[in-house]
């Protein structure tokens, strides 16, 4: 094939050079290798430039992608499995469509990175319908790793970053949000995750995503770079970012673990993990911010995080409910005023026998 190539390349050559005299040379042969050495070095040499870019960003130590080879079992791999997560050749499944499950995959080396952006391809689908499918997945990067719990297959109170794609709506009042929900955390080690107000209270901030059962390919991204955190999502399938949130002020110690964990109770969902790759920014500083930066963390923290607390609105009782407070309350009054009688009467009687 490829001499066929050539032979069509050189007589076209040739038609060329009868067809424009100028162009005529004695050798046309000479001339085609030139061309072609040419093309085949110029080939090298970008092929090489995007390579050498392109180890020099993305930190295969810290990303999953295909194939997923030794994954959760060689003791080669980066990579941890938990649960029910198991390795197909097409995506890590955290959770299969089937109630109560959890699973999670984890980095096994620590972060020390201090600018980077991590972009998450990932999928949720099943066969139920409208609010009868969940619960979601989240993206971690938290100082523990393998540790079971209620938040999406994690620990509660966790001490690190959490992104939550949330599919199911807990919380009752929902009229200023649409699901699925994607939305980021920062931990302490002391804040609880309210799943029955679908973390509002200690959401960093977020946006609506439909995620479920798309059409397009799911993409996150999320970016930590001169303590500000931006999370961003395409999942319309125009292949474009669109902003999500964006936090300044955001500390995040080093030396944390990533990874990706889901859970399903009496509602299910499959949810896939098909790669994570993280990337490294390169990102110039001033000496003013290299000397802000000089101070150590060790507690994730958002500055002025009063600012990010949000206000969710108590509930009011129900007419059943405030029918069985009054009444209630009023036969506690009554039995305390039954026992104010008997005790009173008894104290009548004592005091009336000491006169005998």
């Amino acid at each position: 094939m490829a001499a066929a190539v050539r032979i069509l390349n050189l007589f076209r050559l040739r038609s060329f050079c009868c067809l424009c005299p100028m162009f005529c040379l004695r050798n046309t042969r000479e001339l085609t290798c030139l061309l072609v050495a040419f093309c085949v070095l110029t080939s090298q040499v970008l092929a090489n430039d995007q390579d050498q870019e392109d180890q020099e960003f993305l930190k295969r130590e810290y990303s999953l992608a295909k194939p997923y080879r030794g994954l959760g079992f060689s003791s080669s791999s980066q990579w941890d499995l938990m649960g029910t997560a198991m390795v197909t050749p097409d995506q890590v499944r955290l959770t299969p469509d089937l109630q109560s499950r959890q699973g999670a995959v984890w980095s096994r080396i620590p972060l020390f990175l201090k600018d980077w952006e991590l972009k998450v391809h990932f999928k949720i689908h099943g066969q139920g319908k409208k609010n009868l499918h969940g619960d979601g997945l989240a993206i971690w990067l938290t100082k523990d790793r393998m540790q079971n719990g209620p938040v999406y297959g994690n620990m509660n109170q966790f001490t690190g970053l959490g992104i939550f794609v949330d599919t199911y709506p807990n919380a009752e009042k929902t009229h200023d949000r649409t699901f699925p929900y994607i939305s980021m955390m920062l931990g302490n080690g002391t804040l609880p995750y309210d799943h029955d107000r679908d973390g509002r209270t200690t959401e960093l901030g977020g946006c609506s995503a439909m995620a479920r059962n798309a059409v397009y390919d799911n993409f996150l991204l999320v970016r930590y770079s001169k303590n500000r955190l931006t999370l961003m999502v395409d999942v319309d399938g125009k292949q474009e970012w669109r902003d999500c949130a964006d936090v300044t002020g955001v500390r995040i110690p080093m030396g944390y673990f990533f990874g990706a964990s889901s859970a399903t109770g009496d509602l299910s969902d499959n949810h896939d993990i098909i790669s994570m790759k993280l990337y490294q920014l390169t990102i110039e500083r001033t000496p003013e911010e290299e000397e802000e930066e000089e101070e150590e963390v060790t507690i994730p923290r958002v500055d002025n995080m009063k600012q990010f607390n949000v206000e969710v609105e108590e509930e009011g009782m129900s007419g059943v409910q405030l029918f069985f407070t009054l009444l209630f309350s009023v036969l506690g009054l009554g039995v305390l005023a039954v026992v104010a009688i008997i005790l009173y009467g008894r104290w009548k009687e004592n005091k009336r026998k000491r006169f005998y």
